[in-house]
């Protein structure tokens, strides 16, 4: 019996010791170092040294710098001066301004100076006017101004039609209406009809009929048969007897019989007399 046990034994005595060695190279307090082979010990100080290098990167309170190597304590000052410069770049509140250098501060005050002014122009909430020289002020309400009147142009909901010079009114009260009338010539929402001139309003009837035409002929549940011309309505009518006749004559479609001419359905069942049918269907 205990000869059969032996090799379930042994196996839980192999599981025990990796277990402990993942254990220590973890850094976990359950870490037995007493039954490490001096290999094994060497592995656990190598998986403890680089969680300290990568502690310190972290700039985690667990790092131990005076572990590190003189080539890590290089590197690691280097990454972190890089960081400090993303940072400040970024107007982060990490940013200690004291680490760098004076053409590093330069830089960044420059970047941060432009980005500023792109962004008063642009009349973006990040805008600090406060920030802006007289001349880059000049230059904001200057810009500010075109983007005002672009805004009014094109409609914008930011639009202020206080702000427009007499030129800029006349041009965007101009695109306006360009606008209006396109929209009521495509039978758009935006339509504002008591806004059109005579002829404007005589080409928007014009594209109605036209396209209450065309949804007809299509079939579309847009039709308006009320409004169409006579003229209109018997090419419609002429052109779906046509349709009718063919769908009946190839079986390909929807057929109605009842529609079809004697003369139509004798051609379709030349077998049956005009006397056995009535209204297109046998009698029989």
């Amino acid at each position: 019996m205990w000869l059969g046990l032996w090799p379930l034994l042994g196996f839980g005595q192999a599981f025990d010791l990796s277990g402990n060695l993942d254990a220590c190279k973890s850094g976990s307090e359950s870490c037995d170092r007493s039954k490490l082979s001096v290999a094994q010990l060497d592995d656990v100080a190598f998986a403890a040294h680089r969680r300290n290098v990568v502690n310190c990167r972290n700039g985690y309170s667990s790092c131990d710098l005076a572990k590190l190597t003189e080539l890590e304590t290089i590197a690691l000052a280097l990454a972190n001066h890089q960081r400090n410069v993303s940072d400040c770049s970024d107007g982060m509140q990490s940013c200690d301004r004291s680490k760098l250098t004076a053409l590093e501060i330069r830089e960044i005050d420059t970047s941060q100076r432009q980005s500023n002014l792109a962004a008063c122009k642009d009349a973006a909430g990040t805008c600090d006017r406060s920030k802006l020289t007289s001349s880059e002020t000049a230059d904001v309400n200057i810009a500010r101004q075109q983007l005002n009147a672009s805004d009014c142009e094109n409609g914008s909901g930011t639009c202020d039609q206080a702000q427009l010079t007499p030129t800029q009114a006349r041009d965007a009260y101009a695109s306006e209406h360009r606008r209006n009338a396109l929209n009521c010539g495509h039978g758009w929402d935006e339509c504002d009809p008591s806004k059109l001139t005579p002829e404007e309003a005589k080409q928007t009837a014009s594209a109605e009929k036209h396209r209450n035409f065309a949804s007809c002929q299509d079939g579309q549940e847009t039709c308006n048969y009320a409004k169409l011309s006579l003229a209109e309505a018997k090419t419609l009518a002429d052109a779906e007897h046509k349709r009718n006749y063919t769908a009946c004559l190839t079986g390909d479609g929807y057929c109605d019989p009842s529609r079809l001419t004697l003369q139509e359905t004798h051609t379709i069942h030349p077998q049956l007399a005009p006397s056995e049918r009535v209204g297109g269907i046998s009698s029989h």
